[in-house]
């Protein structure tokens, strides 16, 4: 215990030794590797400086959009997707930069592409080293820091099974241990006894006087957002004399915005389109060779300002299940052979980039609902139909964050989260982000449940952190 109170006062100090690490993980083997043909990277020279320029600065750019080398605030093995990623656009910059740099006059100035398989040797040898840099760095961060103990707050009819569920597959950073009503006549007790609250399901109103409870305690809240709360984050503070006030103006894209998202949109479904057409082929002829049945399904979706399109996607299920707008559950019998792989890898969506051409769609943005779903929500939601103030995406924050069963409610929050939030910044970095997509299949396309009546249970019972055989199971998944 007393050593490990120690290093804890060296926690900082271990972040950061574990960052230059994971940047010399990443530099050495480029340079070493791609140094034994060229020369000069092995030298103090102006190639090794402008190639090591640009790969600093393409590693730092990447850090930003995956998040990093974060050890301590992720699993392991979202760390090491996020860094081979990064990486490869990172070695791509460099070796760009490598290229120009040895275009001289034995080349006569020339732009010759240095060696490709030592660009993939070296991308190989990162990722080994980086992996191993990950569960150390990981396990010994995770061996000085034991789990906070954590509260949920809640009400009896929420939906809070579902959140109980994604919490505990974060054991070794949180230990759930309750879940109460948030009308519990207990509940500073159980403020008082915990480090982390979770305020989930609740309005503000619902949430406020337990949140000021924590707050002055002292303890890290975390709750589920509203939409008042994305409205306020938008925001930016403003004083009038001694008068402080929340400035929360109405989002809108700019001329400029416009011009540079549907300039962009155009320019990168043209060339997605060309780059994929080999795949595009291959798909086409798997469906029709399978049942014979049409290669495209269209169906009606909404985009902007509630306008209905039709979306095209590569037909997934029987020909003669076509027209049942139903959203997908777990082993559909709907669903075809093929249909059942490119659904997995996202390849269905692929003739989508048509309609980003029509102007249908846009490369990021809210993700494009069923017409049956829009009305089925709105109902519920009313504030669902916001979604339509953006043009609907391939790919975005529901998309990227979300899988196919996000609950509305949550769909709807980060949906809003882009609308509310929009930049070009934003755009680029959910576009870069969509290529993790491909690495994590299983849980970006999971379906929904015939039966997600799990909120049952009441709030008030407390929900001890029982290791089941199941659950270290899926613990060791996901490391």
């Amino acid at each position: 215990m007393r050593e490990k109170s120690i290093l804890k006062r060296f926690s900082h100090t271990l972040l950061l030794l574990a960052h230059f690490a994971a940047f010399l993980a990443a530099g050495v083997p480029f340079f070493v590797i791609m140094g034994q043909k060229y020369w000069p990277l092995l030298t103090i020279s102006r190639t090794l400086a402008v190639t090591l320029l640009g790969f600093t600065m393409a590693y730092i750019f990447m850090g930003r959009i995956y998040g990093g080398f974060d050890i301590g605030k992720r699993k392991s093995k979202p760390i090491i997707y996020s860094q081979t990623a990064a990486l490869l656009f990172t070695d791509a910059v460099a070796y760009v930069f490598l290229s120009i740099m040895m275009s001289n006059e034995t080349t006569e100035n020339r732009l010759r592409l240095a060696n490709v398989w030592l660009l993939l040797l070296a991308y190989a040898v990162q990722i080994l080293v980086l992996i191993g840099l990950t569960y150390a760095f990981n396990g010994l961060y995770f061996r000085i820091h034991d789990p906070l103990n954590c509260l949920v707050v809640t009400r009896q009819d929420s939906d809070f099974m579902s959140f109980v569920k994604e919490i505990r597959h974060f054991r070794k950073q949180f230990h759930l241990t309750q879940a109460v009503d948030y009308r519990h006549p207990a509940l500073e007790e159980y403020i008082r006894a915990n480090d982390i609250i979770f305020f989930y399901g609740l309005t503000p109103d619902e949430r406020e006087e337990g949140e000021l409870y924590a707050y002055r305690k002292k303890k890290d809240i975390y709750y589920s957002m509203t939409l008042s709360d994305i409205v306020a984050l938008r925001g930016t503070p403003i004083y009038f004399s001694d008068k402080s006030m929340l400035a929360s103006p109405e989002r809108y894209m700019s001329f400029e915005q416009r011009c540079i998202k549907r300039g962009g949109d155009l320019l990168l479904a043209s060339i997605a389109l060309v780059i994929l057409s080999p795949v595009f082929l291959l798909t086409a002829l798997a469906i029709k060779l399978e049942d014979g049945g049409p290669v495209f399904y269209r169906q009606e979706r909404v985009t902007f300002g509630g306008r209905i399109f039709r979306v095209i996607k590569f037909r997934s299920m029987r020909a003669e299940d076509g027209e049942k707008h139903v959203s997908v559950s777990k082993d559909d019998d709907r669903i075809t052979k093929v249909g059942r792989f490119i659904r997995k890898y996202r390849i269905d969506e692929i003739p989508q980039l048509i309609n980003i051409i029509r102007s249908d769609m846009s490369i990021v943005g809210p993700r494009p609902e069923m017409v049956e779903n829009v009305e089925k929500y709105t109902a519920e939601y009313p504030e669902f139909v916001y979604r339509e103030r953006a043009k609907a995406g391939l790919t975005g924050m529901a998309q990227i964050y979300g899988k196919y069963n996000t609950s509305p409610k949550d769909k709807l929050m980060l949906d809003l989260s882009y609308i509310e939030h929009f930049s070009i910044w934003l755009d680029l970095k959910l576009m870069f982000r969509t290529v993790l997509v491909l690495f994590t299949p299983e849980e970006s396309t999971e379906a929904f449940e015939e039966d997600q009546s799990g909120a049952a249970e009441t709030a008030a019972e407390a929900y001890p952190d029982e290791d089941t055989e199941e659950n270290a199971a899926e613990e060791a998944r996901d490391e």
